[in-house]
């Protein structure tokens, strides 16, 4: 902890990750959600995705801070479009459910497509749900097999 910490201090983005893992987690320190926040948000700033998802995942389960879906999707992004695959997936549920943005199929298809190509199977079996009852697109059994089987 001791030299995450230093290097986090220091401004080092992936060690402000990992501190924050270790207060979310309380590995090496006591358990401490609103410093966890912290950590991940000055790593996030800094454009680190990974980060950026893990705050995203804060806000939208209220975790060291109120929940606030909005703001978790503002994260969200930031990471996927950097090419995260399991923020583009968490970006497509979002969307799909009308959590802290409007409902809109067609934008939830857009990520859980892009995760899928990235090979994220949780994106892909959700890509073929959404082609097999036609959500953001028409009913499409045939592609909907096809996101199962890579699934």
């Amino acid at each position: 902890v001791e030299w995450y910490r230093k290097a986090a201090e220091q401004g080092h983005a992936i060690a402000q990750y990992y501190l924050g893992v270790m207060y979310h987690n309380g590995r090496g320190v006591d358990k401490n959600h609103l410093i966890a926040v912290e950590w991940f948000r000055k790593a996030s700033e800094q454009g680190h995705a990974i980060a950026q998802r893990k705050l995203g995942l804060m806000y939208e389960y209220g975790y060291g801070d109120d929940k606030n879906k909005s703001t978790a999707v503002e994260w969200y992004r930031k990471a996927a479009e950097q090419g995260h695959a399991i923020a583009q997936y968490y970006l497509g549920v979002m969307y799909h459910n009308g959590r802290g943005v409007d409902k809109n199929h067609l934008i939830a298809v857009e990520w859980f497509r892009k995760a899928s190509e990235q090979g994220h199977a949780i994106a892909q079996r959700k890509l073929g749900l959404m082609y097999e009852y036609g959500y953001g697109d028409d009913k499409n059994k045939s592609t909907a097999v096809e996101w199962y089987r890579k699934a």
